[in-house]
């Protein structure tokens, strides 16, 4: 949550919710922006990668 907060500059209320689509593989982006915020969770620790549906 600490790595989406900081990176999307995202309110607690609003991460909550982006966490869940994460983990859910709900959430899209562009291929270098997922690729971008896999790249930040892996620098914290947690395991992430960037795929394309």
């Amino acid at each position: 949550m600490r790595v989406l907060r900081a990176e999307l500059g995202a309110g607690l209320s609003e991460v909550k919710i982006l966490l869940r689509e994460v983990l859910a593989g709900a959430h899209s982006g562009t291929m270098p922006e997922m690729q971008f915020l896999a790249s930040k969770l892996r620098e914290s620790g947690v395991d992430a990668v960037a795929v394309r549906p």
